[in-house]
C-alpha cells in the first residue's frame, strides 16, 4: 500500500494531526435528521443539474464539497439550533449527486460520439447510474476505516470541508482568515473565468516554442489542493509530469526516440495508465488480499463497535449480485460481463480511494477503461461485448469511483468532526440516488436538445471523447505494459506509484501548480515549526473552498442561461 501516514517524513505530517482532530460528537438523532436529508436532497439536485452541464461543455467538473458545506451550515443556522455533524451530514448529501453526474457525464456520451444512432433510452441509462451509484456507496462503506482510519490518507477536500464548518461555528480570527481567503479566492475565479480577466493557463512561449509544454494553471484551488497533501506526494507527482513531458515528449522527439510529438504522447499516456494499473493490482495482491480480515474483518462478525456495522454482510453481498441481474437484463449486458464488471469496480474503488486521498484527483474515466479493457478481452473469447455494452461497464465503474472518491472526502471530515459514518452514509445514499435519476434525466435532455455531443459542437464532453478513443485499446499498448510492470515494482518498493503514475498522465501545468504548493508547505513548516503551518492549512482550504463555490456559481449561471435561451 502506499502508506499515507507511515511513509511521510516529519516535514510531511499529515493534514488531520495540523488541523487537529476536533470532536463535536451529538446523539446520532442530532446529527442524520429529516431536514437533512430533505435539504441534502433538494442541494443534489442543484449540484448534478449543474455538473452535467459543466462536464458536457467544459471538460471540468469543480469539486462541489467547500460549496455545500457553506450552504449546509447557511440553511441550518437560518432554520434555529444545529450542530457541525448535522451540517456535515447534510453537505455530504448534497455533494453526492455532483460525482455520480461526472462518472455518466465523461463516459456515456462517448457511445454517440461513436454511433450518433446508438439509442439513448432512459431506463438503461437509469439502470446503469443507479448500479454505480449503489456500488460506490458499498464498497466505500467497506473500506472507509482502511483509508480513512489506519492509513489516515490526507483527503484534502475532506480536511477543508472540516475547517470551513469549525470557523463558521467557532467564528473568531480563524474564522477571518479562512472567510477572507475565501472570498478572494472567489473574486479571483470570478475574474479568470466568468470575465476573462484573467489567463486561466500561463505558457511559456519560448518554451513552447522549443516543443517544451512548460505552463503553470492559474489556479487557487490547486495551489491549496498541493499545500494539504504536503511536499512527499506532490514532489512524486511532479516527478511524473517530470518524466512524461521533460523526459519522453521533449527529450524523446529531440533525440529522434518518437517520430513525433502525437506519438510520444500516446506513449506517455498509456505509460501514466500502466503505472496506475499496475499500482492498483499491487493494492489488490499485496494490499488488499493479505489484509481481507484487517480490512473486511468488520463485515462478517458485525463489527466491533456501532460504527463499524454500516453495512450488514447480506447486503454487502445480496446488493452487487441483484445488481449483476439486473443489468444483464436492463442493460442488455452478459451475466459474465456484469459479473466481471462489478469485481472490476471492487477493485477500482480501491484504486479511487487511494489515489483521491493522496492527490485529490480521481480520474474516474480512466477507472472505467482500466475495468472496460479485461472485461471487453474476457468477453471477446465469448459472444464478445458490444459497443453499447461497453459503455456501460465504463460509466458503471466511473459512476462508483467517482462516488468512492466524494464519500470518503466526506467521512475524512465525518472523522475530524466526529461525525456518526452510518449518519453520513445514509445521507450519502439519498443523495447519490437522487443524483443517479436527475443525472440521468438531464443527459437525455441535453442530448434531445443539441443533438450532437463531442469535438465541435456546443457539448464536447472531451472526457468522453477520451474514452471514446480508446475503447478500441489503448493508445499504446507495450507503454501500457511497461507501466504496469513498473508499477507493481514500485509499489513493492514502497514508492507512491499511483501518485506517479497520475503526474504522467494529466497535464504537466497542473502538476507545476500542485508541486508549488508542497514546497510552500515545506517552506511554512521550517519556517513556523512550532505551528505546524496550522494557520497555512486554514489559508489552503479558504483557497479550496473559494474556486470551488465560484465555480459551482458560475455552472449554476450557465444551466440557467441555457434552460432559458
Amino acid at each position: 500500500m502506499e502508506r499515507g501516514r507511515i511513509d511521510m517524513t516529519q516535514d510531511d505530517l499529515s493534514c488531520e494531526e495540523e488541523s487537529g482532530t476536533a470532536k463535536h460528537e451529538v446523539p446520532f438523532g442530532e446529527q442524520l435528521t429529516l431536514r437533512s436529508l430533505l435539504i441534502g436532497a433538494l442541494g443534489s439536485v442543484v449540484i448534478t443539474t449543474s455538473s452535467v452541464y459543466v462536464a458536457l461543455r467544459m471538460g471540468a467538473l469543480p469539486w462541489p464539497t467547500i460549496f455545500v458545506a457553506v450552504l449546509s451550515m447557511a440553511l441550518l443556522k437560518g432554520m434555529g439550533r444545529t450542530n457541525v455533524n448535522e451540517i456535515n451530514v447534510t453537505h455530504t448529501a448534497m455533494s453526492a449527486g455532483g460525482m455520480v453526474a461526472g462518472g455518466l457525464a465523461f463516459t456515456l456520451p462517448g457511445l454517440h460520439m461513436l454511433n450518433p444512432e446508438a439509442p439513448m433510452h432512459f431506463p438503461a441509462l437509469l439502470a446503469v447510474t443507479l448500479s454505480g451509484t449503489l456500488l460506490g456507496v458499498i464498497f466505500t462503506a467497506l473500506v472507509r476505516g482502511y483509508f480513512i482510519e489506519r492509513e489516515q490518507l490526507p483527503f484534502p477536500m475532506g480536511i477543508a470541508a472540516s475547517e470551513t464548518i469549525l470557523a463558521g461555528d467557532e467564528k473568531g480570527s480563524k474564522a477571518r482568515t479562512l472567510f477572507g481567503t475565501l472570498g478572494a479566492a472567489a473574486i479571483f475565479t470570478l475574474l479568470r473565468d466568468a470575465l476573462g480577466k484573467i489567463p486561466t493557463i500561463w505558457v511559456s512561449a519560448p518554451l513552447a516554442a522549443k516543443g517544451m509544454p512548460f505552463g503553470v494553471w492559474v489556479a487557487p484551488m490547486a495551489v491549496g489542493i498541493g499545500y494539504l497533501i504536503g511536499p512527499l506526494y506532490t514532489g512524486i507527482w511532479f516527478l511524473g509530469s517530470l518524466i512524461g513531458f521533460v523526459g519522453l515528449i521533449y527529450a524523446g522527439v529531440s533525440l529522434g526516440v518518437f517520430p513525433n510529438a502525437a506519438v510520444a504522447s500516446a506513449f506517455k499516456d498509456s505509460l501514466g495508465i500502466g503505472l496506475m494499473v499496475g499500482t492498483g493490482a499491487g493494492i489488490l495482491l499485496k494490499g488488499i488480499l493479505p489484509r481481507v480480515r484487517e480490512i473486511y474483518g468488520p463485515l462478517p462478525s458485525g463489527g466491533h463497535t456501532p460504527q463499524d456495522r454500516m453495512i450488514g454482510p447480506r447486503l454487502a453481498f445480496s446488493i452487487p449480485a441483484l445488481l449483476a441481474l439486473v443489468l444483464t437484463y436492463a442493460a442488455d449486458m452478459s451475466l459474465v460481463s456484469s459479473v466481471l464488471t462489478i469485481l472490476g469496480v471492487w477493485a477500482t474503488t480501491a484504486m479511487a480511494a487511494q489515489i483521491t486521498g493522496q492527490t485529490a484527483i480521481n480520474p474516474m474515466e480512466i477507472f472505467g477503461i482500466i475495468v472496460l479493457l479485461p472485461v471487453r478481452a474476457i468477453a471477446s473469447l465469448g459472444t464478445g461485448l458490444g459497443m453499447e455494452q461497453a459503455f456501460c461497464v465504463a460509466g458503471i465503474v466511473a459512476v462508483a469511483c467517482g462516488l468512492t472518491g466524494d464519500v470518503l472526502n466526506d467521512f475524512k471530515s465525518g472523522h475530524i468532526l466526529g461525525t456518526n459514518p452510518r449518519a453520513q452514509l445514509a445521507a450519502e445514499a439519498v443523495g447519490g440516488v437522487v443524483g443517479a435519476i436527475v443525472s440521468t434525466l438531464i443527459l437525455v435532455v441535453m442530448h434531445k436538445a443539441f443533438g450532437k455531443m463531442g469535438p465541435g459542437t456546443e457539448l464536447p464532453a472531451p472526457q468522453a471523447y477520451a474514452v471514446s478513443t480508446m475503447v478500441g485499446g489503448l493508445p499504446n499498448t507495450a507503454a501500457f505494459l511497461l507501466g504496469l510492470a513498473l508499477g507493481a515494482v514500485l509499489y513493492v518498493l514502497n514508492v507512491p506509484a499511483m501518485t506517479l503514475g497520475i503526474g504522467v498522465y494529466l497535464p504537466m501545468f497542473i502538476s507545476v501548480t500542485v508541486f508549488l504548493g508542497g514546497a510552500l508547505a515545506s517552506l511554512t513548516r521550517r519556517l513556523f515549526p512550532n505551528r505546524q503551518g496550522s494557520m497555512g492549512v486554514v489559508v489552503a482550504s479558504g483557497l479550496l473552498g473559494g474556486e470551488g463555490i465560484a465555480g459551482v456559481l458560475i455552472a449554476i449561471g450557465r444551466v440557467l442561461s441555457f434552460m432559458t435561451d
